[in-house]
């Protein structure tokens, strides 16, 4: 009897989480984002000129990634009604229902004044066609010692900031913009 109790048992116990158990179909990445809409911003310890920008595509966000050449700590991200072109205040028009402004303390040129990023496409410095999140990357200049990128997303997503090292003695500014919420 008590054998008979303890397989019933046993069968109900995995029965039940037979049925708790999304299908698979259904069930899509789980990102574990924990990220929120509202502005960031770090302080600024150094500083060095913007040699590149780039993006790349990942399962749960689109990524954008400032790349400069030393150390470069300083920056705003956050969503406006509108990006400005640095200095001119001039609307850059995005595409895409949201628009991140993204700012890095830290100009596009050397000490001696001769740049070190030079956009081919000025509305176009990042090709984004067809990805989940990004519709636009677009210059907004760079003036008194600050460079602004404007970023047209599908939505207000989430997104998060930090900085990272390398490679060599450069570093990068890291703007992640989820999928969904």
């Amino acid at each position: 009897m008590k054998r008979t109790i303890t397989m019933l048992t046993a069968l109900l116990t995995a029965g039940l989480a037979f049925l708790a158990a999304p299908a698979a179909a259904d069930a899509g990445p789980y990102c574990g984002l924990r990220w929120g809409s509202l502005p960031e911003r770090a302080a600024v310890t150094q500083t060095a000129p913007l040699t590149d920008v780039r993006a790349g595509r990942h399962a749960c966000f689109d990524r954008l990634v400032l790349d400069f050449a030393g150390d470069a700590d300083g920056y705003s991200v956050r969503y406006v009604s509108s990006v400005s072109m640095d200095g001119s205040g001039q609307l850059v028009p995005l595409r895409g229902a949201a628009d991140l402004e993204v700012v890095a303390v830290a100009p596009a040129h050397d000490a001696g004044g001769h740049a070190t990023y030079t956009p081919a496409v000025r509305a176009e410095l990042v090709r984004v066609t067809g990805w989940r999140t990004f519709r636009q990357v677009a210059w907004a200049g760079s003036f008194e010692g600050q460079t602004t990128i404007g970023l047209g997303v599908r939505a207000r997503l989430p997104f998060r900031v930090f900085t990272l090292d390398g490679p060599g003695a450069g570093s990068r500014l890291v703007v992640d913009v989820a999928h969904r919420w």
